[in-house]
């Protein structure tokens, strides 16, 4: 049996939908025999979990499952093994550091 790490993308709609388009990424731990059923499993999870259901200004909001983006088998399970990578690249290096130190603070589990 293999591991693998599946990104679901998923797009928010709210009311008539006249908004800036949303997308949900969602990375899921995906068990499988092969790169195909982890696939088709994702893919399952990905149609299961599409949702809708009003806001507070009475608007339906749906969560409308688009694909299964990424599929990437992890080598192994063990503590600390990547699941996941982005390099983001910026213009301003202190503003995205200033922003993960922000991003982790919110955390609120450091001293």
């Amino acid at each position: 049996m293999n591991w693998y790490v599946a990104k679901l993308v998923f797009r928010v709609i709210s009311g008539n939908g006249d908004h800036q388009a949303q997308f949900d990424e969602q990375l899921r731990l995906i068990s499988a025999d092969s790169e195909l059923v982890a696939y088709e499993k994702a893919n399952r999870i990905g149609h299961a979990n599409q949702d809708s259901f009003k806001n507070i200004e009475k608007q339906t909001v749906k969560w409308q499952f688009i694909d299964v983006a990424e599929l990437n088998l992890l080598p192994e399970l063990k503590d600390g093994t990547e699941l996941y990578y982005h390099i983001h690249e910026t213009p301003d290096a202190d503003l995205y550091i200033a922003w993960a130190h922000h991003k982790s603070a919110l955390l609120g589990v450091r001293n």
